[in-house]
C-alpha cells in the first residue's frame, strides 16, 4: 500500500512543534504492520523490506499470509502530525522471532505500543506481548481484521489474557481511517495511564 501523498510543506515538522512522542507498532510476523505505517504516514514511511527467500522457507510461518513476497528486515518508519505542536513517530518492528534484539534500542524512549493481532493467529502474539510487557510499555490491542465482527472483543481479552484497563479495538490496516482510529485509542490509553 502507498502512503499518502506527500507535499513539499509536508516533509519537514514546522518549528512550531513542542512535543513528539515515539510509538512502536508491533505484531507477529505478516500481521500488517507495514501497512499499518503506510496508511498513516504523513511522509514517504521509510521501510526496510526484503524479498523472502527459499533460506526462510522453514524458519518463516505463512500461514494466513501464502502469498507474502517481503518482509520486514529491520524497521518501518512513519511520521503523524497530530497539531501545529505534536508530532508522532511511528515505528514498526520486524515480526519474525530472529529479529527481536533489534527492539530492545526501538523500545527505548517510545511512549507506548500498538500491539497489532490477527484474530485467526492469536496465539502468535504471546511472545510480543511479552517482549512489550519486558520493556515496560504501555499497549492498546488493535485487531487487523477484514471482518470486525468475527470475533467479539471479550474473547480476543480471554484468548489474550489482557488486564482489564488494555484498551482493544479493531482496524483494516489498508484504510487510513481505521487505521487512525486504533492510534487514537493508544494515545487516549497513554494519556490516561500517564495522568
Amino acid at each position: 500500500m502507498d502512503s499518502n501523498p506527500v507535499s513539499p510543506e509536508s516533509r519537514y515538522v514546522s518549528g512550531a512543534v513542542t512535543t513528539t512522542a515515539k510509538i512502536l507498532v508491533v505484531g507477529h510476523f505478516a500481521v500488517g504492520k507495514t501497512t499499518f505505517i503506510g496508511s498513516l504516514s504523513e511522509i514517504a514511511p521509510l521501510r526496510t523490506e526484503e524479498k523472502m527467500t527459499q533460506a526462510s522457507m522453514h524458519v518463516d510461518d505463512l500461514r494466513g499470509a501464502p502469498d507474502k513476497m517481503t518482509t520486514t528486515v529491520a524497521l518501518d518508519f512513519g511520521r503523524l502530525t497530530l497539531s501545529d505542536e505534536v508530532v508522532l513517530y511511528l515505528f514498526g518492528t520486524p515480526g519474525q522471532q530472529r529479529f527481536m534484539q533489534l527492539w530492545e534500542d526501538m523500545a527505548r524512549g517510545a511512549m507506548g505500543a500498538l500491539i497489532l493481532v490477527d484474530p485467526v493467529r492469536l496465539a502468535d502474539s504471546f511472545p510480543v506481548i511479552e517482549l512489550v510487557e519486558k520493556y515496560g510499555l504501555e499497549y492498546s490491542i488493535a485487531v487487523n481484521s477484514f471482518t470486525p465482527d468475527e470475533y467479539e472483543e471479550d474473547e480476543i481479552r480471554e484468548a489474550l489474557d489482557l488486564l482489564p484497563h488494555t484498551p482493544v479495538s479493531y482496524c483494516d490496516a489498508r484504510k487510513r481511517e481505521s487505521s487512525a482510529q486504533a492510534l487514537i485509542t493508544l494515545v487516549q490509553h497513554l494519556l490516561v495511564r500517564s495522568a
